[in-house]
């Protein structure tokens, strides 16, 4: 695998997490001891002197204060990780969104008004509402928060990083 596409997750001192870099960034801040490798991803970069084995996963050795929180980006991948991967009207593994209140029915596209869904839901939905075809939702869409739903919500997620994303919510990796 090449060294230019991976990236690294990068927690603040107290183990929050931060966002995601480069490995070179990564790289950069553990050589300069501005950060500590806390997994490692098993690739080796190899150099005219020696070699040495990329982070995934690295804390700041120095706690950073983050003075705005941004919104969570509305996405499909998302969507899938606020909801498990699965479909919220029957459990089977989503395989697409719904408006819970259809567009067609003045819905928007909204954290609250998303969810994921099985084709099969899906199709039988249409652009009927739930009270029409007598269903509920296992829990209530909404917008989640935090650094943790911010790195799943741009991009696929490390293994590794799961056990820093847990504490956040989130509880597997997205594919």
């Amino acid at each position: 695998m090449s060294s230019g596409n991976r990236r690294t997750l990068i927690l603040n001192a107290t183990y929050e997490p931060l966002g995601v870099v480069s490995d070179r960034r990564a790289l950069i801040l553990v050589l300069n001891n501005r950060a500590t490798t806390v997994e490692q991803s098993g690739v080796i970069l190899h150099y005219s002197t020696g070699s040495i084995e990329l982070p995934a996963v690295i804390k700041l050795n120095r706690y950073v204060r983050i003075p705005y929180r941004h919104a969570v980006p509305l996405s499909r991948r998302a969507i899938f990780a606020r909801d498990g991967g699965r479909c919220v009207y029957c459990t089977a593994s989503a395989t697409s969104i719904d408006h819970v209140i259809p567009r067609s029915r003045g819905g928007g596209h909204t954290w609250e008004n998303v969810v994921s869904a099985c084709h099969r839901c899906n199709h039988i939905k249409a652009d009927r509402t739930l009270k029409e075809l007598g269903w509920r939702l296992r829990s209530l869409p909404r917008e989640p928060v935090g650094a943790a739903w911010r790195i799943l919500g741009t991009g696929r997620a490390d293994a590794r990083w799961v056990p820093y994303l847990k504490p956040y919510g989130v509880v597997e990796a997205t594919a």
